[in-house]
Order: C-alpha cells, then sequence, then structure tokens
C-alpha cells in the first residue's frame, strides 16, 4: 500500500519529491556546515547546539533555517551582527541542488545513496580547502561505507536485485575493485611524483579518499576522479584560488608572506578536484567515460 501510495505521487506531483529532495539537501547543508567547521576543530558535531562564532550566543531554531536565514538577516548574526560568509548558504545551496539530481536522475534506491556520496563529497571538499587534510571518518568511514552500501543494494553498480544473491556478490565485489584501482593508482601517481619533485607531492589522506570514491562509482569512476576530476579542477579551482590571493588585502607584516604563497608551486588542496570528478561521473558522465574506456581496453 505505501509502496502504491508512493508511485502514485510520483507519478501526479513529482513536484513533491523534488521540492523535499531540495529541502531535505538543505537541512542537510546546514548540518554540514556544522561538520566542515568542528571535525578539524575535534569539537563534537551535536554538542553543544548552533552558537554564534562572534559572541557565543545560542542561535534559536527560527534563525538557523537553511538558506532562508541568511538572506534574511543580510549575512549578519541577529545577536551581535557579526558578518557570516556567504559560504554558509553556499553549501546549504550546492547540497539541496545536488540531492535533487540525484532524485531526477536516479531511482529512489540510488538516489538517496547518491544523497549520502554528494554529502561525504561536499563535506570533504570545504574542509580540505580549509585545512588542506581530509578527515578519516570521510575518506575510510566513506569507503567502507560505499561497500557495505554495494553489497546491500547492487542497483548502485547497475545489478538487478530481483535476481539474487550473485547481483549483490557483483555488487560489492564491483565496489571492491574500485577501491583497489582507485587508491592504488593514486598512490602510485603520489609516489611517483615524490620522486620526480623530490618533496611530498600529495597527502595519503588523497589515497584513502581516493578509495571512498572508487566504493561508489567503481573503477571507471575512480579513474575519471582521479584524471578528469584532477583536469577539470585544475582549470577550475586553481584560477579561483589565484585569484582569490591577488585580491587579498595585504598588510604590512603579512606582504612577504602572500608574496611566498603566490610562486609556482604553491600547495593546493586535491581533495575537491577528486569529489569533482567523482559527482560529475556518479551525477551523469558514467555512460560516455564507460564507453571510452571500453574502447581503449578493446584497442589493447
Amino acid at each position: 500500500m505505501l509502496i502504491e501510495n508512493f508511485n502514485f505521487i510520483q507519478s501526479q506531483y513529482p513536484q513533491v519529491f523534488m521540492v523535499t529532495a531540495f529541502c531535505f539537501g538543505a537541512i542537510v547543508g546546514s548540518f554540514l556546515n556544522v561538520c566542515i567547521y568542528r571535525i578539524p576543530e575535534g569539537i563534537s558535531v551535536v554538542y553543544p547546539g548552533s552558537r554564534c562564532g562572534y559572541c557565543g550566543a545560542s542561535i534559536p531554531w527560527y534563525l538557523n533555517i537553511p538558506i532562508f536565514t541568511w538572506f534574511f538577516l543580510r549575512g549578519k548574526a541577529a545577536c551581535c551582527e557579526g558578518t557570516f560568509s556567504f559560504r554558509y548558504a553556499f553549501v546549504e545551496i550546492l547540497t539541496g541542488v545536488a540531492f535533487l539530481w540525484a532524485w531526477l536522475y536516479y531511482e529512489p534506491v540510488v538516489a538517496i545513496i547518491g544523497m549520502v556520496f554528494a554529502a561525504i563529497l561536499i563535506a570533504t571538499t570545504f574542509i580540505d580547502l580549509d585545512h588542506m587534510i581530509i578527515p578519516l571518518r570521510f575518506s575510510v568511514g566513506g569507503m567502507l561505507l560505499g561497500v557495505i552500501l554495494s553489497f546491500v543494494f547492487p542497483q548502485l553498480h547497475g545489478m538487478d536485485a530481483a535476481v539474487g544473491l550473485e547481483s549483490h556478490l557483483k555488487s560489492g565485489i564491483l565496489s571492491i575493485v574500485g577501491v583497489l584501482v582507485g587508491s592504488g593508482t593514486i598512490y602510485w601517481i603520489r609516489l611517483l611524483a615524490e620522486i620526480a619533485l623530490k618533496k611530498e607531492a600529495m597527502g595519503e589522506g588523497d589515497v584513502m579518499f581516493m578509495g571512498c570514491i572508487g566504493a561508489f562509482c567503481g573503477w571507471e569512476g575512480g579513474l575519471f576522479a582521479i584524471f578528469g576530476g584532477s583536469t577539470i579542477g585544475t582549470l577550475l579551482v586553481v584560477p579561483i584560488m589565484l585569484v582569490q590571493r591577488l585580491t587579498q588585502k595585504r598588510s604590512v607584516d603579512s606582504e612577504e608572506k602572500d608574496d611566498d604563497s603566490l610562486k609556482i608551486g604553491m600547495a593546493v588542496p586535491f581533495g575537491p578536484m577528486l569529489a569533482l570528478g567523482g559527482w560529475l561521473y556518479f551525477a551523469g558522465l558514467s555512460p560516455w567515460v564507460e564507453a571510452y574506456l571500453q574502447t581503449i581496453v578493446e584497442i589493447f
């Protein structure tokens, strides 16, 4: 009966689930903002509740509504008028859009898994941008979660759950292969880059995070996240970071430090590029990527 009601609403009023997916994503995005700020600081994401970052006052629920609150208060805290970055609203909007896209593109089961995957990617991206680290709960934890979900829900890797145990095993194996190929490939790239540059080229967190992406996307998605993500990410992320650094207000004390930060070879977080590649593959590029890789396999 429940499934029949769901199918009826989905067929007659699809906007209901579309709005629900976006709003749920915005709510999750609000929680991700908490994770992005607190996890690197070693603070619980549950307690204490939401507080002003300037004066420490508790934020009531009616002033903690995702997206709406930032625009309603014009980016200022109601308690002390401290200014808050638009990034808080941006993360909520981004998560809402990602959840909506997953819902529109996939069947419900895979869509919900895609929402989980998107949340991991978004949290990892902004933590890596801020602190140049990828927490183990997102890399290793995400990898284990991806493998488990692949075994339980073979639809994630295009298998028919109705076939039985065989489809569950194949899906799980594809996920494990994705972990090994993804993390193994980027490990060797990291090793060779260190030999060539004679310094650390990327952190171990990137290697483990690649295992997470491979678990959800398989080996094809893992390879695309590494090569496609790094290419697209370089074209997008590096110019933005350079502009941000160039437009920073320089003080007399920090002028020399800023000049050093602009020189070639400055550290750039690789996690956001991997996350971008992983999401693009999951969100719709997988047929083209798989066809391209299949062509290469046939040549050799």
